[in-house]
């Protein structure tokens, strides 16, 4: 912080202003780790003098106990920014998710996914947006894409690019059979102040009206809005809002946001580091598989942890296979 805090006395500094942003928020961040820590260090001498005078209190002990482990809780979290070292790890990011193949099965597959990884966002306290959701007609989605705007959410988050798995008896199989289903996510990070040029000649723009499942309209109105850059074929689709005018600032965004990474990749050389890491939807690429049937398990292929608390994952708790994906990473 010392080094930081010179670097900003530098009368050089002051003349770039985007540099004067970067050391403030790193002090920022700095100040807060340390303040975590002094409280966390205060906090566990409380307790051990309050065992010490209750230590016969059954009452006290129980809630001593309780005290001990959020405790540990909150150690965990200060473990898992530790990982975060890169600036890009720090970052907001966007989520997608797309059914692969099984049709109808792998968009209701989607959809689970996605109300797991909303669960686990209310449950970290991450801010949100759906900036597009494309519902299926029978059942299930057929795509998501989800802005989380909240600090190192992009740490949090590349843990979980890859195909998911899930074997489970169909809901919509008259025979009961098994059923495997497979759905991709991937997640890009969040950049600040996108710099990218974008001539209008070069969109397309198109508007359509935003469906719900079964078909049904939800507006009567075209507000949905789906943009193609025709340079590079990337396409982005919103219809969350019930504007148009708000659906199209939001692909314009995440058109950005792809475009800066498209640029920026193919600029650096750096697009393999990314791409790689999407494959085929289907057998053998999948990094997580949850088995429902014959026996409860959720597996990732990655780091070989697993748990049979199936509920519990699919209601958002998925904390342990990312800190085990991190910790992996860590060591490696």
């Amino acid at each position: 912080m010392v080094k930081l805090q010179e670097e900003l006395n530098n009368p050089q500094t002051f003349l770039d202003n985007k540099k004067v942003q970067e050391i403030n928020q790193k002090i920022s961040n700095l100040k807060k780790t340390l303040e975590e820590f002094t409280s966390f260090k205060k906090e566990i001498l409380d307790l051990e003098e309050i065992s010490e005078l209750f230590s016969e209190d059954s009452r006290e002990v129980e809630e001593i106990n309780r005290n001990i482990f959020l405790l540990e809780k909150r150690l965990k979290d200060l473990e898992f920014s530790s990982f975060f070292k890169e600036e890009i790890d720090k970052k907001g990011a966007i989520l997608t998710i797309h059914p692969g193949a099984g049709g109808v099965e792998s968009c209701d597959w989607a959809e689970m996914l996605l109300r797991m990884y909303l669960k686990f966002f209310e449950r970290k306290n991450f801010k949100y947006e759906i900036l597009d959701l494309k519902p299926n007609e029978e059942a299930g989605i057929k795509e998501a894409v989800i802005e989380i705007t909240s600090p190192n959410a992009y740490g949090f988050l590349k843990s979980e690019i890859g195909i998911h798995r899930l074997v489970r008896i169909s809901p919509f199989d008259a025979n009961q059979r098994r059923h495997t289903s497979f759905a991709s996510v991937f997640v890009y990070p969040e950049i600040d102040d996108i710099e990218v040029k974008i001539d209008e000649k070069d969109l397309k723009i198109e508007t359509f009206r935003a469906s719900g499942h079964g078909g049904q309209h939800v507006n009567k109105v075209a507000t949905a809005v789906r943009i193609t850059h025709i340079p590079t074929g990337i396409t982005v689709n919103c219809q969350s809002e019930r504007s148009q005018f708000l659906n199209k600032k939001n692909a314009l965004k995440l058109l950005k946001i792809k475009l800066y990474k498209y640029y920026e990749e193919r600029q650096k050389e750096k697009l393999k580091k990314y791409e790689e890491k999407k494959t085929e939807i289907a057998w053998g690429y999948q990094i997580r598989s949850y088995i429902l049937f014959p026996y409860q398990l959720v597996k990732d292929h990655r780091t070989n942890y697993e748990t049979s608390n199936v509920e519990a994952v699919l209601n958002g708790e998925i904390d342990e296979f990312i800190y085990a994906y991190l910790t992996q990473k860590e060591k490696s």
